[in-house]
């Protein structure tokens, strides 16, 4: 038996193993492209490594495919089978479970099992991180900040991992609507790590949420080291830049963005393309031509449409598969999710169910330019819309249809509520999506008092 950087038992066999696997933390921490590397260099050199195995099968199951489900089980018998031969810890047989329960459906199990070994181990910065990670994808908000300031105190002065902790603290500060507080947080957490895209990130969409998009813009510039060693979430930071340009207007450097940053890698992982059909939908309500751009986001979200992994990656195809007009594998995916809906065999069936189906339907009457149809069906899912996961930033997108389907349904005093309720969301902050709505509006029922009475 081994300890880990953090404090964590682990039975890596040998040094060279262990130096790999708190490698491994540390990148998986910072979102390193050179994670993978690191943890199936841990596994090369221990095949016996249950910790490594699990942990693997975990990160791949965060990658929200349909074909990577395989991987994961690979890893979850190669776990078991190291455990059999060599004996596991209790944090690796926890990993196991959690591993065990996600495959099984039931991700929320494996937060479970992922806090059990907080409550042994609060100062395990990995174990809170992939809590933090899963309870995201769950859009278990309040559960993110509960269980950071849970372990806050084990995460002392002298702790290596406090910069990682405070920002994930200051993300779910941010989530919660707390945005004095994640920002003081987010920023004392930079002093402390270097490479911690993930509280950069969480500073970002307090300024974007309290529509000071000019500064969101200044830290990003002051701060580009900080996330240029990451996989592919480096993609989304340039995709909050460009979300904090389209807010000033400055609509040039959003497609610059978009085209030699946000999609220079065309890759189809969802959170990928999740950055990319947002932005393009945002720029459509703005009025803006963004030529042929739906076309490759179109081929990927077709090749996905039967994934049904994430109802937060499927809404997304949808949007890829509107803006590219593929009405055929529109139907299809609307009707796979019906069926999943009605299956009812995971947790997230349910979150097909609602509002997955309505803010689907929705979206596709959108595209077709029926906003009655398309405002009631949004308006129906969005009281529900947290479960899907993701962030306030990226779940805006449909927040800002459903206005705007509103707007044009003529359904002026309902869209006017929504309004209404978004700004509330961001303590009254208003950005430039609020204020020409508003405006909008008031021009809409002037319209309408000066038509003469018949």
């Amino acid at each position: 038996m081994a300890t880990d950087i953090f404090g964590g038992e682990v039975t890596a066999n040998g040094p060279e193993a262990l130096e790999s696997w708190n490698k491994t933390i540390l990148a998986f921490l910072a979102h390193g492209a050179d994670t993978p590397t690191h943890l199936m260099r841990a596994i090369e050199l221990d095949p016996g490594f249950v910790m490594a195995h699990a942990t693997k099968g975990l990160m791949f199951l965060m990658l929200g495919k349909r074909e990577l489900f395989d991987i994961a089980r690979e890893s979850l018998t190669n776990a078991k089978l190291a455990r059999a031969e060599g004996g596991a810890t209790a944090r690796e047989v926890a990993y196991v479970n959690a591993l065990q329960s996600w495959l099984d459906g039931n991700p929320a199990g494996s937060v479970t099992e992922i806090e059990k070994v907080l409550l042994a181990n609060p100062g395990d910065t990995l174990s809170m991180k992939v809590s933090h990670a899963i309870r995201f994808i769950l859009g278990d908000a309040q559960g993110m900040l509960r269980s950071v300031l849970r372990v806050e105190q084990a995460h002392g002065a002298d702790h290596p991992g406090r910069g990682y902790l405070l920002g994930c603290q200051a993300f779910a500060l941010e989530e919660n609507g707390e945005y004095v507080r994640a920002e003081v947080v987010g920023r004392e957490g930079l002093t402390l790590t270097a490479d911690d895209a993930w509280g950069l990130h969480a500073v970002a969409h307090v300024l974007d949420m309290t529509a000071q998009a000019r500064a969101g813009i200044d830290l990003l510039d002051a701060n580009e080291s900080k996330w240029q060693h990451c996989n592919n979430f480096r993609y989304h930071v340039w995709w909050h830049k460009a979300l904090l340009h389209l807010d000033q207007g400055e609509v040039d450097k959003v497609f610059a963005l978009y085209d030699q940053k946000i999609r220079f890698d065309q890759t189809d992982d969802y959170r990928d393309i999740s950055n990319a059909t947002s932005l393009l939908s945002r720029l459509e309500l703005e009025g803006h031509d963004v030529g042929a751009r739906w076309e490759e986001l179109a081929e990927f979200a077709e090749a996905r449409s039967d994934d049904g992994v994430l109802v937060f990656a499927d809404l997304h195809y949808m949007l890829a598969l509107i803006g590219g007009e593929r009405e055929t594998a529109k139907t299809q995916m609307l009707a796979r999710m019906h069926r999943d809906a009605s299956r009812n065999a995971v947790s997230q069936d349910e979150i097909f169910n609602h509002p997955g189906l309505a803010a689907a339907e929705g979206l596709a009457a959108f595209g077709e330019g029926r906003y009655d149809n398309a405002f009631l069906n949004l308006l129906r899912a969005r009281e529900a819309m947290q479960s899907i996961g993701g962030s306030h930033a990226q779940r805006d997108v449909f927040e800002r249809i459903t206005i705007d389907a509103g707007i044009r349904a003529g359904r002026l005093d309902q869209a006017t509520d929504v309004l209404d309720s978004r700004k509330d969301k961001r303590k009254g902050a208003e950005d430039r999506f609020t204020a020409t709505r508003y405006d909008t509006i008031a021009r809409a029922k002037q319209a309408l008092s000066d038509i003469p009475a018949q």
